[in-house]
């Protein structure tokens, strides 16, 4: 191998690794989103759910918060999730299962809020429905939620048609 060909090998090899690192630089760069903790974000069944975030849902990476315990997707946001909210009681809302995870949904003009239900602490996610699906965020969450674990389920209609009636 001559010596002209060996340094333009030695560029074309170092080129990538260059790159990867300005991306890293230029990542760093971004202030981060101020999200405020939830009430019992100390909790430490939230770390294990941290531990486990996604770095993407869909299209939106995951960037860095203001608060423990809190995570966002996308720039702008496009999904806040912050862990150690009080766990929802009985509602009239709707509650959807996703991977075994139970979410109480309360739609808003614009976002969505959800909440775990039946994990304590919950976990609660604001949601820009028109800029990512909830069904790519929820089935994207579902192993990390998971890591909190469930002590009960929602109930829906169907279910109810099922219980013991007092006679």
């Amino acid at each position: 191998m001559s010596a002209r060909r060996r340094p333009a090998r030695l560029i074309r090899r170092a080129a990538p690794v260059a790159l990867v690192a300005a991306a890293a630089l230029l990542a760093g760069c971004s202030s981060p989103v101020s999200v405020q903790a939830a009430p019992d974000a100390a909790n430490p069944a939230c770390a294990p759910l941290m531990l486990a975030l996604p770095d993407t849902l869909g299209d939106a990476a995951l960037r860095k918060t203001t608060s423990q315990a809190t995570a966002a997707w996308g720039d702008p946001s496009a999904v806040v999730l912050r862990c150690g909210v009080a766990s929802p009681g009985p509602t009239t809302d709707r509650c959807v299962s996703v991977n075994g995870i139970d979410w109480v949904i309360k739609e808003g003009d614009k976002y969505y809020t959800l909440t775990t239900f039946g994990r304590e602490p919950a976990t609660e996610l604001l949601l820009d429905n028109d800029r990512i699906s909830s069904a790519t965020v929820l089935a994207s969450l579902s192993s990390a939620v998971s890591k909190v674990p469930a002590t009960r389920h929602c109930v829906g209609q169907e279910d109810l048609a099922s219980l013991p009636t007092k006679g």
